[in-house]
């Protein structure tokens, strides 16, 4: 098999495991506080991420860093998993999984604008259509089709998951400096973000929980979408040949995600979801376009 070959697999797989989180999380957010979920969810990636370094024999490297990169885990960690699951789990707690998980997907075109002040990036005319397409695909759910009227059907809703858009975009921005290992620096983000939710868990939503379907649901998310499907992408731009032929599958993860909403959450899926949908993965699309374009060009270079 070609690395492209196994590149694409892994992508696969990565985005069939994207696809489900979105059930899981309203599946987990049932009878858990958003913090909960969190504490859970963080403490499974912990223990995944650290068996996936152990089974690869790098888990000395986790002791082989400098004391400037143990102070970078803890402020990363602060960002990611705390704030960003934070604010992302708050949004699934008040928004029905339809309307969370594709506003969730503008985060690529939030990195886009933010690389310009922050990366020295341009900003072209194509990221100024591309925003607004997409946007115009946030209006079109976050309002569930009353457009002109603007009403948005949860404010506090809408806002925290367009925040952990901000969150997550800024987080990919300061990870381009970080030379450590993916997965060796996640790890540590994660470990020491851990006392603070604990903290926070204690003194907000207490650390007494159901254990139950709920509870199972946030292992999964800790497994699979913070542990497991990390590990997967990196592999997956590691051995890609052609890394947009990868990226390019991101796009069937909204998509496949609606299904498993209607068949195991039961939500029925509003019209405006979709035309909402099809809009931000417009979007999203055109914004992706120059990369393609200056691979192909690389590639007959």
């Amino acid at each position: 098999m070609t690395d492209q070959k196994q590149a694409m697999m892994y992508g696969l797989a990565t985005v069939l495991l994207w696809s489900t989180v979105a059930t899981a999380f309203k599946l987990s957010l049932a009878d858990l506080a958003p913090v909960q979920m969190l504490l859970v969810a963080c403490t499974a990636s912990i223990v995944v991420m650290a068996a996936i370094l152990m089974l690869q024999g790098r888990w000395g490297l986790v002791f082989r860093l400098r004391r400037g990169q143990y102070l970078q885990s803890m402020l990363m960690g602060l960002i990611n998993p705390c704030l960003y699951y934070f604010l992302l789990f708050g949004a699934f707690d008040r928004l029905p999984a339809q309307e969370a998980q594709p506003l969730n997907y503008t985060w690529a075109l939030v990195l886009a604008y933010l690389s310009v002040p922050f990366l020295g990036q341009k900003l072209r005319r194509i990221d100024i259509l591309a925003g607004l397409v997409c946007y115009a695909g946030v209006v079109v759910i976050a309002t569930r089709g009353a457009v002109t009227s603007l009403s948005f059907s949860d404010p506090l809703g809408v806002s925290l998951a367009l925040g952990s858009t901000l969150v997550w975009a800024s987080y990919w921005i300061i990870a381009t400096r970080d030379t450590r290992d993916p997965v060796v620096g996640l790890f540590l983000n994660f470990l020491f973000g851990l006392p603070v939710i604990v903290l926070v868990c204690w003194q907000t939503a207490g650390l007494v929980m159901p254990v139950g379907s709920s509870m199972a649901a946030a292992v999964y998310v800790g497994v699979f979408e913070m542990g497991i499907a990390f590990v997967l992408w990196s592999q997956a731009m590691k051995k890609a040949e052609n890394t947009s032929k990868v990226s390019n599958l991101i796009f069937i993860s909204p998509f496949l995600s609606l299904v498993f909403i209607y068949f195991i959450l039961g939500e029925v899926i509003l019209t405006s979801t979709y035309v909402g949908l099809v809009l931000i993965i417009a979007g999203l699309w055109l914004q992706q376009k120059k990369v393609r374009d200056r691979e192909q060009a690389l590639s007959h270079g």
